[in-house]
């Protein structure tokens, strides 16, 4: 046997043994690269080819050949089993122990308020309405004036109004989305308008600063107080979830004329629930559209009214106290 002979079986052995011992990856890449590589063991024994002879070097290259493939098959097999053992501690590791109690997180929940807004355009979208919005800052044209309430009216003595440094103000109520959507669409159209309004106003059980409001409108040709009723008799009983009795009282608003405030029999007793009347000639001009060719109606309802009525709520202030203890119930 030659010396080639005797270190290439000398390097089979030696790597064995080295591969066998290894336990991670890194090691097994080290020692692949000790035996195998460009400056290997291996490269290192085959220099010395040059010195043998002619009918030696076949038998000692097939001899090389042999081992180098023994040594790679082994690096191989050793690779698989530590990657194995690898995803298995891994997924060992990563194991959810799906018997364990989870951790319990409360579930949110819809406010009152926000819960009401929702049913409400529910019920309108039913009804072939569509959803427009505004700004709560407001110009006194929008506000006031195109609602047919001029500077000197004393309608404006109903809503003690925010004004605002710069001549604008906060919006009382949200008849101003109707001027601006009725400006930029011809009739017919059917809007409701949710939004926050603003009015200088003590708080108390009863009453807020800041609050919600929702505006209905329709403009077509020969609509009719009717047509009002019927509309607002269907809101009342899909909102209230039965038929109730409704009383249309003769009331004012400077936009709608004539106006009334409606009335419900709820659990025993009657509750003003919104107002509404025929738009106004007025109202009418003040967008461009010709009050002979087409007529409306509008009406307005307070959220919290209604959020506290059907909710039996008897502080509108809990309605933004953030108390959990509240809120919980809804």
């Amino acid at each position: 046997m030659s010396d080639l002979e005797t270190q290439l079986q000398a390097l089979q052995a030696e790597a064995t043994a080295a591969i066998a011992a290894v336990t991670d990856l890194d090691a097994l890449e080290q020692e692949r690269i000790a035996v195998l590589g460009k400056k290997g063991k291996l490269s290192q024994i085959l220099r010395g080819m040059g010195k043998l002879s002619a009918e030696e070097r076949p038998r000692i290259g097939a001899l090389a050949n042999e081992i180098k493939e023994d040594i790679q098959a082994r690096l191989e097999q050793t690779k698989i089993k530590l990657e194995t053992a690898a995803i298995a501690a891994q997924l060992a590791q990563e194991t959810l122990d799906v018997t364990m109690p989870g951790v319990s997180r409360p579930i949110g929940r819809v406010h009152p308020l926000n819960s009401i807004i929702d049913r409400v355009i529910e019920i309108f979208t039913g009804l072939g309405y569509s959803v427009a919005e505004g700004y709560e800052m407001e110009s006194d044209y929008y506000n006031f004036e195109a609602l047919n309430t001029p500077p000197d009216h004393p309608a404006r003595d109903m809503q003690d109004t925010f004004y605002l440094p710069d001549g604008n103000l906060l919006r009382t109520h949200t008849s101003s989305v109707q001027i601006r959507h009725m400006e930029n669409h011809e009739p017919p159209l059917r809007i409701i308008a949710p939004g926050r309004v603003y009015r200088r106003d003590t708080v108390d059980a009863t009453h807020s600063a800041v609050f919600h409001q929702i505006e209905i409108l329709a403009i077509d040709k020969n609509l009719t107080f009717t047509d009002l009723k019927g509309t607002l008799k269907e809101f009342v009983r899909q909102m209230f979830g039965e038929e109730l009795p409704m009383l249309f009282r003769a009331s004012y608003f400077p936009f709608t004329e004539p106006s009334a405030e409606v009335d419900v029999q709820w659990e025993g007793r009657w509750l003003e629930v919104l107002g509404c009347g025929m738009v106004d000639p007025n109202v009418l001009k003040a967008v461009g559209y010709d009050p002979e060719e087409y007529t409306g109606f509008a009406a307005g309802l307070g959220v919290e009214r209604f959020a506290m009525v059907l909710h039996h709520i008897d502080d509108i202030r809990r309605l933004y106290a953030s108390d959990l203890r509240f809120l919980s119930q809804f």
